[in-house]
């Protein structure tokens, strides 16, 4: 039971396209194993292999390797379910998993594998500070100059000095590169076929945030990077200048399939339009006909109206070839002034405009999505007044990037480093706004929190915080929906990484005793409940975490169903025949036991038996702990 062994994904990948370049080698454990011909494969990509030593275009930096590594580990991790910290655990289908975001990711990997519309991330600015992610790399000054191969083993200098970064910038970029590196790449998985990607980041690391996502996701897919106004008023205390902006960069999964729908056009915006000449087509903005630099076949004379000649400006020609004049103006589509004798331009139809709204420009202001301090404000006001977090982002600007990107059709949406959890509330808004079914799953390292001194409430983990503020926010965006809150979904599930539920039962034979099988009776831990393997199963199986979950009595024992018949499990003590073939009646796509669920060994032999007597109407697989 864990996450998706991904470099065995790879190696399978790889003996689909090149079989005669996979062989055995014996691993590790002794036992053979599936293993890639370097030789082999080189000689089947030969003229675009490089070569050793070959100059070549790269970003790299201390440690990169180990960060893609990281990556790709399999983690032996699970996901507990609080249904006393939860809201709505039974209907809701919102997450908020507290954890380290990159076991997290790897543990939801295989479930959600390309079922992301949007996801929107605030990772951590590099302030020179350490990381509270477990695995950072913390290098003190001799650590960072050995691995960074700045000095030999005998302290001799092998980098010049005058090509190298300062040695404690060059320490903290290292930090925040092996941070995000791999936490990006697990992310890429999770995207959808046309889904999108949104980063928040400063100027600290905006640079090599760019190289690490043209890496990821594909420099090809960059859509933009977009400047938000974070601050209406310049800070004086500053020497220089008073940082006024943060960026975010969006990149798409596949940019030809990624929909952007635009800004909503504003009434101020629709009142530009007029009809002065009472065209049946509805109101219009006239639109410059000339364009530059001069396309010379497209430079002609043009009589208006009233007999005068016009020729496009100097060094630019009309945007319409002749034939394409002609018939605008055949149609109606050309405005030359209300006397007949203006320079000539193009009629633009308000009715004929982009459904999906006005294409957003990449200089956000801080009067169309809001600022810091009043973020920080407006955060206050939702805990009475009491002031816990410096600075989050404002929901105006989450519901923007959401907006841009997914429609009121149901979609999954994601936020893995959700802080004071503003992108559930951004989420819960725009839903109440356009009848959303946006769903979201957010993940929060439970980080100590700094509590302001005499306040009523305090938090230990950043995670307490966020779930209380996500449970006010609901409340208030239902408040303020009135009618039109029905069927919306306030609630969230909160899930708990833990260490697997399964006992560990592996013993080398040198290790292993007779008295060891007194042990081994049951190879679950004796302090997870039925939900808890429930949910690792679901996990097993790729059961979305928000499925309907229902408890059910079935021949005296606790089962649990899973929307509907995909999945029936019962993991009560003294399991008999005549239980599992009431699960089996139900016809369900999965069917799990424990192993020590079953009265006896007369139930375990008999269990397949069962099943395949009813697997004739449906296929039921079986799965037992």
């Amino acid at each position: 039971m864990q996450s998706r062994d991904v470099v065995g994904g790879n190696v399978a990948k790889i003996a689909a396209l090149f079989p005669h370049c996979v062989t055995e080698r014996i691993g590790k454990s002794g036992t053979p194993e599936l293993a890639i011909d370097f030789d082999k494969l080189r000689a089947e990509l030969s003229n675009d292999v490089l070569d050793d030593g070959e100059e070549r275009y790269q970003f790299t930096w201390p440690d990169k390797r180990a960060a893609s590594r990281l990556a790709n580990e399999s983690v032996n991790l699970t996901l507990r379910p609080c249904r006393e910290e939860s809201v709505d655990f039974d209907t809701t289908e919102n997450l908020y998993i507290e954890g380290d975001n990159l076991d997290v990711l790897k543990v939801l990997r295989e479930t959600y594998l390309g079922k992301v519309k949007m996801i929107y991330i605030d990772p951590p600015y590099n302030t020179g500070n350490d990381f509270v992610y477990n695995d950072d790399f913390v290098q003190d000054k001799e650590a960072f100059e050995q691995r960074s191969g700045a000095f030999d083993a005998e302290g001799n200098r092998t980098i010049d000095p005058m090509q190298r970064n300062t040695e404690a910038n060059g320490r903290f970029h290292t930090d925040w590169l092996n941070m995000i590196y791999p936490r990006l790449k697990v992310a890429r998985d999770f995207l959808s076929e046309d889904g999108v990607i949104f980063i928040s980041m400063d100027d600290n690391e905006a640079k090599n945030l760019k190289a690490v996502c043209d890496e990821i996701f594909g420099a090809q897919n960059f859509l933009a990077q977009v400047v938000w106004e974070r601050a209406y008023s310049p800070i004086n205390l500053m020497k220089h200048f008073s940082p006024s902006h943060d960026y975010i960069l969006v990149y798409a999964k596949n940019p030809e399939l990624a929909e952007c729908r635009g800004i909503p056009r504003s009434q101020e915006a629709n009142d530009r339009y007029s009809n002065p000449d009472n065209d049946p087509r509805g109101v219009w903005k006239p639109s410059d006909l000339s364009v530059g630099p001069a396309v010379e076949s497209n430079v002609y004379p043009i009589t208006t109206p009233s007999g005068r000649i016009v020729e496009p400006p100097a060094a630019r020609s009309w945007r319409l070839s002749r034939n394409a004049f002609r018939e605008r103006l055949a149609d109606n589509r050309i405005w030359f002034g209300p006397n007949g004798d203006s320079v000539p331009c193009m009629k633009r139809f308000l009715s004929e405009l982009r459904k999906t709204g006005i294409t957003p420009m990449t200089i956000w202001k801080y009067t169309e999505v809001d600022h810091s301090q009043a973020a920080t404000q407006k955060l206050a006001k939702l805990f009475d007044g009491k002031k816990y977090f410096d600075y989050p982002k404002p929901v105006e600007l989450l519901k923007r990037c959401l907006a841009l990107y997914t429609s009121s059709e149901e979609c999954l949406v994601m936020d893995f480093f959700s802080g004071s959890g503003t992108f559930a509330q951004a989420v819960m808004e725009l839903n109440a706004q356009d009848g959303g079914k946006r769903k979201y799953i957010l993940v929060q390292t439970p980080e100590k929190m700094e509590n302001p001194a005499n306040v009523s409430l305090t938090f230990d983990t950043i995670p307490q915080f966020a779930e209380e503020r996500i449970r006010r926010a609901g409340k208030k965006v239902k408040d303020e929906a009135g009618q039109a809150a029905e069927g919306l979904d306030i609630g969230f599930r909160v899930l708990k990484l833990d260490s697997s539920n399964m006992e560990d039962v592996f013993y080398t034979p040198d290790k292993f005793e007779p008295s060891l099988l007194d042990s081994l009776e049951d190879n679950i831990k004796a302090d997870r409940s039925g939900e808890d393997l429930l949910f690792q199963v679901m996990l097993d199986l790729g059961i979305k975490l928000s499925a309907n979950i229902r408890r059910e009595t079935i021949s005296d024992k606790e089962c649990w169903i899973v929307n509907d018949s995909e999945l029936i499990a019962c993991f009560d003590t003294d399991v008999n025949e005549t239980t599992i073939e009431e699960m089996a009646k139900r016809l369900p796509n999965h069917l799990v036991i424990r192993d020590a669920s079953a009265a006896n060994d007369n139930v375990l032999d008999n269990f397949n038996q069962i099943i395949e007597s009813y697997s004739s109407e449906k296929k039921i697989t079986t799965h037992i702990l």
